[in-house]
This record gives C-alpha cells, structure tokens and sequence, in this order.
C-alpha cells in the first residue's frame, strides 16, 4: 500500500457513496449533489470521499449512503432529494453539531408561527 500521507482521507470517515440508475439518465443529478455536498463540507474535514456509483442492474435506483448508512433512498422516499435535506442528513451523520447556516434556517411562515407560539 501507498505510505500515508498526513491530512489525506484516511484520517476522515465520511465516505458518501451516490448510487443512480444509468438507463434512467440520473448521472447529471447525482454529480450536481456530489458537488453540493463537497462545496458544503470542504472545510470541515469529514468527507473523505464521494463516488458516483453507476447502477445498470437495478433500474430507477438513486440512493445516498453515508459511510454504509442510507441516508436517501428515492424508493422509500418516493422522490428525489433537495439539495438542502441531503446536505442535513449527511450532517448529521458526519457532524452532528455544524451549523449548516442557510440550509438549516426555517421556512419564514414556520419561523412566523413558531415566534408566535412563544
């Protein structure tokens, strides 16, 4: 094996594995959420990797693992991601305590009646 080099991936877990359905033409989306979620935690240290895992055998999959843990499935959840759920769910796999800033702002009308309820 290749010497380890310090700040590489093996000091980081975080390996994000988008699965899509080749015939079905989902590789532009599951690149476009690759990148999101890079451009989100670039910084933070806890994604070692994101692989784009082309599926010929098992039509219509689009499914988002997180070091072994699905965190999306578009069959259980009946459609695809927003780019802002996706980048929560794997937060808070990777890092539960990160502060995603707009991405985890409410909607104004839920922050409305939520500053109401108060």
């Amino acid at each position: 094996p290749p010497p380890e080099r310090p700040g590489l991936a093996s000091k980081m877990p975080g390996v994000i594995k988008i699965q899509y359905c080749v015939k079905c033409k989902w590789q532009l989306r599951a690149a476009w959420l690759a990148q999101e979620l890079l451009s989100t935690f670039e910084r933070d240290e806890v994604i070692s990797e994101v692989a784009l895992v082309p599926s010929v055998q098992v039509s219509g999959v689009f499914e988002v693992t997180c070091d072994g843990k699905t965190v999306w499935s578009r069959k259980a959840e009946g459609r695809f991601p927003e780019a802002k759920e996706l980048k929560q769910r794997v937060r808070d796999v990777l890092a539960p305590g990160r502060d995603l800033g707009h991405s985890d702002a409410a909607p104004a009308a839920k922050k409305a009646k939520t500053e109401a309820e108060r």
